[in-house]
């Protein structure tokens, strides 16, 4: 038998799958681009769901276009009836990931969209995908805590309205614009993980609903999206500045890693982390937002410890070294921070799908076979 004998990259580091037109990254310089928009200039002069309609859309909107698109989503922000009853009686033990992946898989069946090829099919469920996860992100919050959830507020903004349904009051104008600063700087990052998950999945011609549960699912896992969770629990751990170095200098001789730090992309500080601790700093400036100033002081100091330890690595702070501070700053709880960053990265998910049925084939790479041949059946009484 003639073996075919491939070059096998683990986690495919390196190995293109596609190509793509929606966002770049230049690790070495640290850019971060949406469209060829720098995520600088947009965090600056755009709303999360005009970076949406960017990314999905390929350019950015009209007054007409965009004033629609936002009205859709407004108007579909609403959970269905039995959607919410079906949230009642999942495990109020269960992590918030869980109960948005179980639910956006559910909404299917509300919603068919099977026929992935038809345009209008792709709009309203894009629509509906990007309406309905804070609202299915705050109903779980309030459910797991014994209260009811509450209404979409539509004379809000996007970002204002999710902050209402969780605590049912209006952020304040910083609070507000941070929330929107943080779903654009996680709504898309080219071919990580969960998009991977996206582009496989659709390449299937399955619909979006399952497209976008796969790729929650895929954000779920620890070495994806739940690493902010972990970075306050290190933060916690040390427990005050004068600890850092102590820490650190242990984590490192136990060769442990340190959440928050280092990226496989970026050989720089990530441009991400450098924006939210841009904000972190505005926010700890507000002295009428409750907020724990230590946790940042903190979390500089292991910045700087850190680079004088491991900058000849080339490891630098990644997006949750800071999001998961400055989330927690404006009252947001550790177990919504990965689904804040789905409710983000959805609209990066359907960009890679349309763009993946543009030229669609389905994704069926090869495998090195290393197992044995010519074996043969043994009955299991003569089995030692």
């Amino acid at each position: 038998m003639e073996e075919r004998y491939m070059d096998v990259v683990p986690g495919l580091e390196g190995i293109p799958a596609a190509e793509s037109a929606i966002s770049f990254i230049d690790g070495e310089k640290g850019i971060l681009e949406y469209r060829g928009i720098s995520i600088e200039e947009l965090v600056e002069k755009s709303t999360f769901l005009e970076v949406a309609y960017l990314l999905i859309f390929g350019r950015l909107p009209t007054r007409q276009e965009f004033d629609k698109f936002k009205e859709d989503i407004t108007f579909h922000t609403r959970l269905k009836l039995k959607i919410l009853r079906m949230m009642e009686y999942l495990p109020e033990n269960g992590h918030p990931m869980d109960y948005l992946q179980a639910v956006t898989s559910a909404m299917g069946m509300y919603y068919p969209a099977r026929n992935t090829l038809d345009k209008e099919v792709r709009y309203w469920s894009t629509v509906r995908l990007i309406a309905k996860l804070p609202t299915i992100v705050a109903a779980c919050h309030r459910l797991r805590h014994g209260d009811a959830p509450i209404k979409p507020d539509n004379a809000l903004s996007f970002s204002a309205n999710f902050y209402y349904m969780l605590f049912e009051r209006i952020p304040s104008p910083l609070v507000e614009k941070i929330l929107d600063v943080m779903l654009i700087l996680h709504a898309d990052h080219t071919m990580n993980a969960s998009t991977f998950s996206a582009r496989v999945v659709g390449s299937t011609l399955a619909d979006p609903y399952t497209i976008v549960s796969s790729a929650i699912g895929t954000l779920s896992g620890p070495l994806h999206g739940g690493a902010n969770e972990r970075v306050i629990e290190m933060i916690r751990e040390i427990g005050s500045k004068e600890n850092v170095r102590p820490y650190i200098e242990g984590k490192l001789a136990r060769k442990e890693r340190i959440m928050g730090i280092g990226h496989r992309v970026y050989k720089t500080k990530d441009p991400r982390a450098t924006i939210l601790q841009g904000y972190a700093h505005k926010l700890y400036d507000q002295k009428d937002i409750h907020h724990d100033t230590n946790m940042l002081e903190i979390a500089e100091e292991v910045e700087k410890v850190v680079e004088e330890k491991l900058s000849h690595k080339r490891l630098y702070p990644n997006v949750d070294f800071y999001s998961g501070i400055v989330l927690k700053g404006i009252g947001i709880p550790p177990e919504l921070f990965t689904p804040i960053f789905a409710m983000g990265r959805v609209a990066g998910w359907l960009a890679h799908w349309e763009e993946q049925l543009k030229t669609n084939r389905i994704y069926r790479p090869e495998q090195k076979y290393i197992g044995l041949h010519d074996q043969h059946y043994i009955p299991m009484d003569e089995r030692g």
